[in-house]
């Protein structure tokens, strides 16, 4: 869709930090992310919101963020993960996407409250993306 954000990174016209790609989603860091690690998975289809992402479409959705859950806990030795999204209200890009946040205990996070920091610079994040990636290969 023109002038959508992540339609622009799933078709490589926007630079991103990728986690994962394949034909049905791309999962990438996010630039001002909770904690080092913060991912996003958005489907390749440009869908505003979860109500509209084809029934069909939503265990295989789910399938893929589960599996980079457990990527990111295990590429970010996290004790867990925070897995969200948001349909329309605090949705500040109108393309589903689902965030999942590397978690510790006592990391500071309280309740829906995210505190946003940035990445060193490229380098770091790409560190990151690699090693999620690399889990990812793994599992």
């Amino acid at each position: 869709m023109d002038g959508c954000l992540f339609c622009e990174i799933v078709a490589g016209d926007r630079p991103a930090h990728l986690v994962h790609a394949d034909d049905t989603v791309v999962a990438f860091l996010d630039v001002r992310p909770v904690f080092p690690g913060h991912t996003l998975v958005v489907p390749r289809a440009h869908v505003p919101t979860l109500h509209e992402l084809p029934a069909a479409d939503v265990g295989g959705y789910f399938q893929h963020v589960q599996r980079i859950a457990g990527a990111v806990e295990s590429a970010m030795a996290a004790q867990g993960t925070f897995v969200a999204l948001n349909n329309t209200i605090s949705q500040s890009v109108p393309h589903l996407h689902t965030h999942v946040v590397p978690r510790r205990k006592g990391d500071g996070l309280r309740g829906f409250f995210w505190p946003r920091t940035k990445y060193a610079d490229d380098a770091h994040a790409r560190e990151h993306a690699e090693a999620i990636a690399a889990a990812l290969a793994a599992a």
